[in-house]
């Protein structure tokens, strides 16, 4: 069976529209079918198999469909979809158990909540390639969080600008480069260019220091074949990692590029707010981000604590905690990507809000490339931050005895990283 959990605000009755939502998308129609019998339809229906009512709405989610009520009745129902009637296939289950029930009439807001799936989706489906225990081999850091950065296309630098660029921040001791996800392949920085540019200089530091710098770049692509081409260009200049916008491309280009990749698959999931962002519409990123994981992403971009964006600190653990949990075993979890707006000074809470754990990439923008003593400082700042964040002591405090860790709360500390 396929569990999914929907939570129902509705100015009728919640268990009705339950039954209405398990009949509608497995085997309702409104006039009966020829061929129709009991026994077919009890084989593939969908089955409401329990209803928790929650305190109502006073106001609609869905501002046009209140029909001048005054109060919106509120459950979570669980309701179970036979795996014959699914089957394996992700669009399938996206169209069935999730799509259809936005244009079921009589409710005011509607929001998929949870999803357990059974261990037959893991059986054909790929998941990561690298995951965690990759990122960390390929990038040799082991006992501390991989620190990166990001190279920011609004400065509009082209290639040879952003190799340069590169070159100081290889120097400053980081683990990762990414290309900003907005960076695909402009007129003014071609992928290939950019590659071109870039990757001798990668290859030249890990030469001279033993060192690999993980650089993802921005290999999106609306047409399957240009993305495989876009990551050709890159494993073929002996890079490892790859920045995919995993909502542009959708499930069938995400699965078409893992299939083939020899790359670390770096999910940004650029259009997910729009899917989340009201409280009572939408999807919990907990359900979304299973069919990602399922098709393969290694590495998965969540925001962090005191963003520069609208999530608030709550839904950031949440997904942290969703993203770690192993779907069906320990190697279909992805590294998480902690960023927006991130500094060392994060670092504690991120530390005791993620479970004290230090497997996750800390992407820092202008928190690093922005300290007053340049990139190498504020990559020294962010690894201090957080040494002293897992030893427990007080940023200020760790302060006094590590410079740049004190220039960094000086300036950042009113403010945001990028």
């Amino acid at each position: 069976m396929i569990r999914l959990t929907y939570r129902i605000e509705t100015p009728g009755n919640v268990e009705a529209m339950a039954e209405k939502i398990a009949s509608d998308q497995s085997t309702g129609t409104f006039v009966a079918v020829p061929g129709e019998t009991r026994e077919l339809k009890a084989h593939v229906a969908a089955r409401v198999v329990a209803v928790r009512p929650l305190p109502p709405a006073g106001s609609p989610s869905f501002p046009d469909e209140g029909g001048g009520a005054k109060v919106f009745n509120r459950g979570e129902a669980d309701i179970d979809f036979p795996l014959d009637a699914v089957g394996t296939d992700l669009s399938a289950l996206m169209t069935i158990a999730i799509g259809g029930v936005y244009s079921i009439k009589g409710m005011t807001g509607i929001r998929i909540v949870g999803m357990k799936l059974p261990p037959e989706f893991a059986d054909v489906h790929p998941g990561p390639q690298f995951g965690i225990p990759g990122t960390r081999a390929l990038t040799g850091v082991a006992g501390r969080p991989i620190i990166g950065t990001i190279v920011k296309p609004a400065l509009g630098l082209r290639p040879q600008e952003t190799a340069d660029l590169v070159g100081d921040l290889l120097a400053s001791g980081v683990d990762f480069i990414k290309d900003d996800e907005k960076l695909m392949s402009p007129a003014y920085s071609p992928l290939k260019d950019r590659v071109a540019a870039i990757m001798p200089k990668i290859l030249e530091h890990e030469q001279k220091t033993g060192k690999r710098v993980m650089y993802a770049f921005g290999i999106s692509h609306a047409d399957p074949d240009e993305m495989m081409r876009n990551h050709d260009l890159v494993l073929k200049a002996g890079g490892n990692c790859a920045v995919v916008n995993i909502n542009s491309i959708g499930m069938g280009g995400m699965s078409y590029l893992r299939k083939r990749s020899g790359l670390v698959l770096h999910a940004h999931r650029n259009g997910w707010d729009i899917l989340t962002r009201h409280p009572g519409l939408g999807m919990e990123f907990s359900v979304w981000q299973q069919f990602w994981r399922l098709l393969g992403v290694d590495q998965f971009q969540i925001n962090g604590i005191k963003v520069k964006y609208w999530e608030p600190d709550e839904s950031f653990v949440k997904s942290f905690e969703a993203v770690s949990k192993p779907l069906f075993s320990d190697a279909d979890r992805p590294l998480p990507v902690v960023g927006s707006g991130q500094w060392g000074g994060q670092a504690p809470e991120t530390y005791v809000r993620t479970g004290r754990t230090v497997d996750l990439l800390y992407l820092c923008g202008g928190g690093i490339v922005s300290h007053p003593g340049g990139p190498g400082a504020g990559v020294r700042a962010v690894r201090q931050a957080w040494d002293a964040a897992v030893a427990g002591i007080d940023l200020a405090t760790y302060a006094k005895d590590h410079a740049e860790l004190a220039e960094s709360l000086e300036k950042f500390a009113a403010g945001r990283g990028a």
